[in-house]
């Protein structure tokens, strides 16, 4: 088996973007200008990595994703379908003279995602915030704060309800230590901040 990246005939891929070995782009899906993905990714059906976008090792980008320049993605990061990371803070198609806004109009703003996060179906990350390691964000969540490692966080805005390990299950508290149920990983909370123990 090859290690050269597999891009489908129908995907669009700019030549200055960089794809590592085995990721796969697949069906209607563009990468655009100085895109970085790294190693064995996989950039669903019509999924959208724009001009300069950097995505780590080992990411999934599920169908219909959109992820806007200057977003930055950790190694592991899971992007669900349809899921959207903005980069306009103050949207507007026009200036206030209604004169069409071009590229020196206006500045984009990224999302980054720490490694290991996961962003549920059709749930948006209003730029520019942060996603810390491993969090969980739950499908249809608007995300228009920074989100903590290990958080899970659902809803419209998106709010903090637990916290989740590396596995991606929720984590149970047992006394002052949160253990995930399936590795038995073990984390101590800090505040609005969980880290690993020990």
């Amino acid at each position: 088996m090859s290690d050269a990246p597999v891009v489908q005939a129908t995907a669009d891929v700019a030549d200055s973007a960089e794809l590592g070995t085995r990721t796969r782009v697949w069906h209607l899906a563009q990468v655009r200008e100085g895109a970085r993905i790294g190693a064995d990714c996989n950039i669903g059906r019509g999924a959208y990595v724009g001009p300069d976008v950097v995505i780590g090792d080992s990411c999934k980008l599920q169908n219909y994703a959109l992820v806007y320049e200057p977003a930055r993605l950790g190694d592991g990061v899971f992007i669900g379908p349809a899921a959207v990371l903005t980069n306009d803070e103050f949207p507007r198609a026009a200036n206030p003279d209604l004169s069409l806004k071009s590229a020196d109009d206006w500045h984009p703003v990224g999302v980054t995602i720490g490694n290991g996060a996961s962003i549920g179906a059709r749930a948006v990350c209003i730029a520019p915030v942060t996603i810390g390691e491993w969090a969980l964000v739950a499908a249809g969540a608007v995300v228009t704060k920074d989100v903590a490692a290990y958080a899970l966080v659902v809803g419209v805005p998106a709010r903090r309800i637990g916290w989740v390990g590396r596995v991606g299950k929720p984590l149970v508290q047992n006394g002052d230590i949160w253990v995930c149920p399936e590795s038995g990983e073990r984390y101590v909370q800090d505040g609005e901040t969980l880290r690993p123990a020990g």
